[in-house]
């Protein structure tokens, strides 16, 4: 099942999930964004970011507040990230990695090996 083209937004909390385990993977990469630490919006003037693996991030809300690590896997489809160190005990002791919601990290360093991605960062910076 597709969204509409006129979908334009919904109060409903049924149809905003909806929206989201149906966008298409250019919308989910926007939805996979974080905020940038004041030393980053500073240098490129920018709020937020799409977040990819290694970039480095601080846990803001929840269980890990204040816990800072890599990012292992970006996971689009379930729409959260995992991060290095970020982890919890299972009944038999093994350990698990806890699933975030990007919208519950900031960004700290951001991984510029991309040149596509400097680009992204360079064109607000030039307006």
């Amino acid at each position: 099942m597709k969204i509409p083209k006129s979908y334009k937004g919904s109060e409903k909390a049924r149809k905003q999930r909806k929206f989201r385990a149906l966008a298409p993977v250019h919308l989910k990469h926007k939805l996979m964004s974080a905020n940038l630490s004041k030393e980053l919006r500073k240098k490129y003037g920018k709020r937020n970011f799409p977040l990819i693996k290694d970039d480095a991030v601080r846990i803001m809300n929840g269980q890990f507040k204040n816990q800072k690590g890599k990012i292992l896997i970006v996971n689009m489809k379930k729409l959260k990230v995992y991060i290095e160190g970020i982890q919890r005990s299972k009944r038999d002791g093994t350990k698990v990695n806890v699933p975030i919601d990007p919208s519950n990290v900031q960004i700290t360093e951001l991984k510029l090996d991309d040149k596509k991605r400097l680009n992204a960062l360079g064109r607000k910076a030039a307006k």
